[in-house]
């Protein structure tokens, strides 16, 4: 009965947004950020920046660029995240940055860089390369890492006559200023997997060139393109464009950048630091852009972080006619200039089925695509069983640490009011042991509201760990009563979090209650909510059964 009420609440909650003829922004909600788009026939396919998450790129499909479905991951195998590409130990806000999805001649490419900080020496690798696949959804190849490429960001760019390019970002040798970056290019060998032939250094940005990155070539009409952010992520971010007539250049810069940014708009805004975007070209000669931006909910920031918008693009030829050259241009969302909370369908007959949901009853053979690991996880740290929807947590004796693996796995949050329940069956003997549920932005930046054993009581925890603050215990309590199960429930709604539990799945018992933005995402990444258990230091190795999880979103308009 209980499946039975979820489901028929997730069917009910999906409709909800589908008559309308119009579509919410973002588009893909939560901590999607750096997208990159490409186009093969009527389908699209987005992929974003992961960082230090595990599986590791996440692409998205969709046939009308308002309706998203996940359809894998690019990173996917322990085996590719190697002693190259490590997403094993990397450090916070390190990992995958700001991927390219391309799409040539029966194959899917995607190129991007994994940033690893190497403590001993103190010295960062920029490593980049390129993964392969015939099917977007997957298996993809190993990394084929691309040696003598210095810098972030890379873009694969095919041009007409089969050649491949790549376009990267750098710090030149001689900057005019701190972090003035640099876009160079130089062509890829893609039967070696190597750089071959003269690197180009192409432009260093059109208004400062500071932290100049993330580019995307292009070619329209017989001309290059060559699209990139500055300001770096945050409320100065915004896009910048040139054209040439050579692949090499000269680039020349459109008079009117940035061609998309939030940084003239009110801190207040809806959304701000909008930018490192990617264009697409429709079949009907239609084009759009897709870009990161920042939702202001919570204190002008946002729990989900940096998340995936869609924006139309209208070209359009420079009027006046004392230019000898005219130059064609993007213009970004033309009739407003900004990133719009509510726009147009794209396609006429199709409708935005917004899902804010997700439910797992852990009943099926393999993990829902939605479900992600800080780092590759531990061998030992689940188990799932299909046959009886259960999902077992090991308390071993990792914890949440930086650059750290624990049992440890959660999903995206996507609104800033949310519901999130989850039942388990956890009766700790050994001192130390600990499992539940928990909000987490970064290893030393989350709420965990958990079962632990101390002295020889079973005790419902809250605890507050906080970049600024440290670790807290909020509340705390003995359960002397004796119970089978307990549900968390966690509520976000007017800027506040509600913690409740229930001990017999009926009526719940008001915990606590703190400010919405304890947590707030503060760099790269957006919240995930999740399940954890530990050992806390001891290899306790009791068991924390998960009966389900479920969440709900609710939008602001």
């Amino acid at each position: 009965m209980k499946r039975i009420l979820l489901l028929f609440l997730i069917s009910a909650s999906i409709q909800g947004f589908s008559q309308k003829a119009s579509f919410l922004n973002p588009i893909l909600p939560g901590g999607y950020p750096d997208p990159s788009i490409c186009r093969v026939g009527d389908a699209f396919y987005i992929v974003n920046s992961s960082f230090e998450y595990f599986p590791g790129l996440p692409i998205h499909k969709s046939k009308d660029l308002i309706n998203w479905e996940i359809i894998g991951y690019g990173l996917h195998r322990k085996e590719q995240c190697n002693d190259e590409v490590n997403l094993v130990d990397v450090q916070s806000d390190g990992g995958i940055h700001a991927p390219t999805i391309r799409y040539n001649q029966g194959t899917f490419y995607i190129i991007t860089t994994n940033v690893y900080y190497h403590q001993d020496t103190k010295k960062t690798d920029f490593v980049n390369f390129i993964i392969t696949a015939k099917d977007p959804a997957g298996p993809w190849s190993d990394p084929h890492v691309l040696e003598g490429a210095p810098g972030i960001d890379p873009d694969i760019f095919f041009d007409e006559d089969g050649r491949a390019w790549y376009v990267g970002t750098h710090s030149p040798e001689k900057p005019n200023f701190p972090g003035e970056g640099e876009i160079w290019l130089q062509e890829i060998d893609l039967v070696n997997w190597k750089l071959t032939g003269e690197r180009s250094f192409l432009w260093r940005g059109a208004c400062g060139g500071v932290w100049a990155e993330g580019p995307h070539m292009y070619r329209k009409d017989g001309r290059y393109y060559l699209m990139i952010a500055e300001g770096g992520t945050s409320y100065n971010h915004a896009m910048m464009i040139a054209v040439s007539d050579k692949i090499r250049g000269p680039y020349v810069p459109n008079d009117r950048n940035p061609i998309m940014t939030s940084r003239h708009l009110s801190y207040d805004n809806w959304v701000h630091s909008t930018g490192h975007a990617d264009l697409i070209e429709l079949e009907d000669g239609r084009w759009y852009m897709v870009a990161l931006g920042i939702r202001g909910d919570e204190n002008r920031g946002s729990n989900m972080g940096r998340e995936t918008f869609l924006l139309p693009v209208q070209w359009e030829r420079e009027p006046f006619d004392w230019k000898e050259n005219k130059y064609e241009w993007p213009v970004i969302a033309p009739e407003s200039g900004r990133v719009k909370r509510f726009n147009p369908i794209v396609f006429q007959g199709t409708s935005q089925k917004r899902n804010n949901t997700f439910i797992d009853f852990f009943d099926k053979p393999e993990l829902g695509l939605a479900w992600n690991f800080r780092r590759v996880p531990l061998e030992e740290a689940y188990s799932l069983d299909a046959k009886n929807g259960k999902l077992t947590l090991h308390t071993l004796k990792e914890t949440i640490q930086e650059r750290g693996r624990a049992s440890l796995m959660g999903f995206r949050q996507t609104e800033s009011d949310f519901e999130y329940q989850v039942k388990m069956q956890f009766d700790p003997a050994k001192e130390g042991s600990e499992a539940g549920a928990l909000i987490i932005q970064k290893d030393n930046n989350y709420i965990s509201f958990t079962l632990i054993k101390k002295n020889n009581k079973i005790h419902l925890q809250l605890k507050l760990v906080s970049t600024e603050t440290g670790t807290s215990i909020l509340k705390e309590t003995a359960l002397d009563k004796k119970f089978e199960h307990i549900t968390f429930k966690i509520t976000s709604s007017d800027h506040q979090y509600y913690y409740a539990y229930s001990l017999n799945g009926r009526r719940f018992e008001s915990f606590y209650s703190s400010t919405a933005d304890l947590v707030l995402s503060k760099k790269y990444t957006g919240a995930n909510l999740g399940i954890y258990a530990s050992g806390n230091g001891k290899n306790t190795r009791e068991k924390a059964v998960f009966d389900w999880v479920t969440y709900k979103g609710y939008q602001k308009f």
